[in-house]
């Protein structure tokens, strides 16, 4: 009986998880995703074009390969329809690698619009949603009110679906000032709806735990970052799902006996989008040199996201939550042309150096402590093996796993699948 390898971010989410994703897929039969939502946005880059996935697992392009859509993930039919219309043009065998859980649960037209009312209500103290419905549809599910995938093929849907848009409605009601009209979003959801009709649904949990009796080999993809976790994140600054490898077990229906490799995927720096706390953010014009480097742009907001130096201290909290056992160090080619590359290696609170991530990150202040290194200064996108890196790139992935004690198996030099160096000892 084989074992599901887990794929996750190690930071706040945006790490390159998808690029890696794609470059395993060969390895795997199956490529499931296990939580989160449309908030997601998983770039691939091959062939000179590039390709932005949401809600569909990022092995979507290799057509040996089987994709799904795990009971933990929430899906809004309208954004699922536009993937898959962009997916129509590489003539890919959806029907046949594409299955959805009946368990998923739905994002309603009216989820999205209490998502904007509620952050439009918070003023200064905004989340930073992405707006796209996913905590109102997760506080349904949790709620015992949600409508899952299985639901559309009932004869009680429609009544299912009016009586929680009545609820919402009554919901929207106390915001003040808020303005919508649910009619005029109504069609492009029932549209979604009978395109979700015409896929492949599945009971996944027992589809993939049959897989797994058969020897098949899985890849579980997480979407988000540890720290962006609902319960060990940086809490209310969170996302709604379990970003973590336990969250594989309840999004997919996997034993936690069947885990198997763990692999954590960071940048060799850091990176933000939304408000909350991010110790090692900079203001400067370092910071802002990152963010133009790296095309620092969220890939389904387009927001400018927040950058700074590495940050040790939640990287390692990050490692032991998910039980890590190897990494995948992305985009040190935006490093470049840095003179000097700095590492924060712990935070001063109240006085005191620590080396771990306290509870209330959120409302104390932090003092990042660094060690600064030598920049490698060196064009590393043409690179085809990390044997011939600069050695200041290769000092650089040395320290961070002596200090992470998690083997660096790869280190990725541009966004295309080709330019990813394979670094296992």
């Amino acid at each position: 009986m084989s074992k599901v390898d887990v794929l996750l971010g190690l930071q706040w989410g945006d790490e390159g998880k998808g690029k890696i994703v794609d470059v395993l897929t060969p390895k795997y039969d199956i490529i499931a995703r296990f939580q989160g939502g449309p908030n997601a946005g998983h770039t691939l880059e091959f062939d000179g074009i590039k390709h932005v996935l949401h809600t569909i697992p990022s092995g979507i392009f290799r057509k040996d390969t089987l994709n799904i859509v795990g009971n933990g993930v929430v899906i809004d039919p309208v954004i699922f329809q536009r993937e898959i219309e962009n997916l129509a043009k590489f003539n890919l065998p959806i029907k046949e690698t594409l299955l959805i859980s009946n368990k998923a649960h739905l994002i309603l037209p009216t989820h999205r619009l209490l998502d904007a009312a509620s952050e439009q209500a918070k003023g200064k103290s905004k989340i930073g949603s992405t707006l796209k419905g996913i905590g109102p549809t997760y506080m349904d599910k949790t709620g015992r009110n949600g409508i899952r995938v299985g639901d559309i093929f009932t004869s009680t849907f429609k009544e299912k679906y009016d009586n929680l848009v009545a609820k919402h409605k009554g919901m929207l009601d106390h915001y003040e000032g808020f303005e919508y009209n649910v009619e005029e979003l109504e069609p492009a959801f029932f549209e979604g709806i009978d395109l979700l009709k015409s896929l492949t649904t599945i009971d996944s949990e027992h589809y993939i735990n049959q897989a797994m009796r058969e020897g098949k080999t899985i890849l579980a993809e997480g979407a988000q970052g540890t720290l962006l976790d609902i319960d060990f994140g940086s809490y209310p600054f969170v996302t709604s799902s379990n970003t973590i490898t336990a969250g594989t077990c309840t999004g997919l229906g996997v034993p936690p006996t069947k885990i198997g490799d763990v692999i954590g995927i960071f940048k060799a720096y850091c990176t933000r989008v939304g408000s909350g706390p991010f110790p090692t953010e900079l203001f400067d014009e370092v910071g802002e040199e990152i963010r133009r480097a790296g095309g620092e742009f969220g890939a389904t907001t387009g927001r400018p996201r927040r950058c700074g130096w590495i940050d040790l201290p939640a990287l390692k909290y990050a490692i032991m939550i998910n039980g890590a056992s190897e990494l995948s160090m992305m985009k040190s080619d935006v490093l470049d042309e840095f003179k000097e590359i700095k590492v924060c290696t712990h935070y001063i609170i109240d006085g005191k150096k620590v080396d771990y991530l306290p509870f209330d990150i959120t409302d104390i202040e932090i003092e990042p402590v660094y060690k600064s290194f030598k920049g490698w200064n060196t064009d590393t996108t043409k690179l085809t093996s990390f044997a011939d890196a600069p050695k200041e790139l290769k000092e650089y992935v040395t320290y961070l796993e002596k200090e992470l004690e998690v083997p660096i198996a790869t280190v990725s030099v541009g966004p295309d699948r080709s330019q990813t160096l394979n670094n296992r000892k």
